[in-house]
């Protein structure tokens, strides 16, 4: 796997002939195989972050690195999971999965495999055949988030994936995730508005402030987790009633609320 880091970090817009600053000095660090989320005020600077390390964006200053190597462009080694699903409507469900193995040239037998294999851990299987319309957004978000997987990459970069479904839906998919983060943990980076979503999924949260954006502090969530044996509850519901997640919540819609973030849900 890899790591990601965002040193010094500036990303300055030109709009109308006038320039205004997004992001300012931001340090973060994402370790290997570790799963971070970024939250904060909307128009803080969390997709400008995550498109920056997808080598979408370019910092105007400072730089932005996965695996110690300066991020240029887009590359296979980072797969993105938007909040759109973003899959070829006129592809199947095995279609779609396959299509970036095929473009990075892995042979039939070896994409077969892989293709099996996360089909299965996403719940996929017997919807090979199936097109994204006949599907639920849940189901489709599955196929966006095995298509992602199946690449192997070391970085997963992830753009509040979760904040078109609806509230069930959204809380079944939050479980996938964990699930499938245990089982094959990758690196990533998560972006997301919801306060339980974050401390629920991530290792570590961090919190930024209101524009521009910084980060305002860092919170360790997975000490917390191992300790309090979260992990032994299998529904999201059970974990969120431990006075310790409670704690952490709560702590973190302070922070929220002390930068500006009174618009999140």
């Amino acid at each position: 796997m890899a790591s990601i880091r965002f040193d010094n970090v500036q990303r300055v817009f030109r709009q109308n002939g006038q320039e205004f600053v997004a992001l300012k000095d931001v340090t973060i660090e994402v370790r290997d195989r570790e799963f971070v989320a970024i939250v904060g005020p909307s128009g803080c600077g969390k997709t400008t972050c995550l498109r920056m390390a997808a080598g979408l964006e370019h910092p105007s200053a400072g730089t932005v690195s996965v695996d110690r190597e300066v991020v240029r462009r887009p590359g296979p080694d980072r797969a993105v999971v938007f909040q759109a699903f973003a899959l070829f409507p006129w592809k199947t469900v095995w279609d779609n999965v396959e299509f970036g193995l095929i473009s990075l040239g892995v042979d039939a037998g070896e994409r077969r495999r892989r293709i099996e294999h996360y089909m299965g851990l996403m719940g996929l299987t017997g919807y090979e055949r199936a097109f994204p319309h006949q599907l639920s957004g849940g189901m489709q978000q599955r196929v966006a988030i095995a298509r992602a997987y199946v690449l192997d990459p070391k970085v997963l970069l992830m753009d509040e994936p979760f904040g078109a479904l609806d509230a069930q839906t959204r809380v079944v998919m939050q479980e996938e995730l964990v699930r499938l983060a245990r089982q094959n943990p990758r690196t990533v980076l998560f972006i997301t508005h919801a306060v339980e979503e974050a401390v629920y999924l991530a290792d570590r949260i961090v919190v930024m402030t209101g524009r521009p954006g910084t980060v305002g502090e860092v919170i360790d969530v997975k000490t917390v987790r191992e300790a309090e044996q979260w992990d032994r509850h299998n529904r999201i519901e059970d974990v969120m009633d431990q006075p310790s997640f409670v704690h952490l919540r709560s702590h973190v819609w302070k922070l929220l609320r002390d930068a500006g973030g009174g618009t999140l849900h």
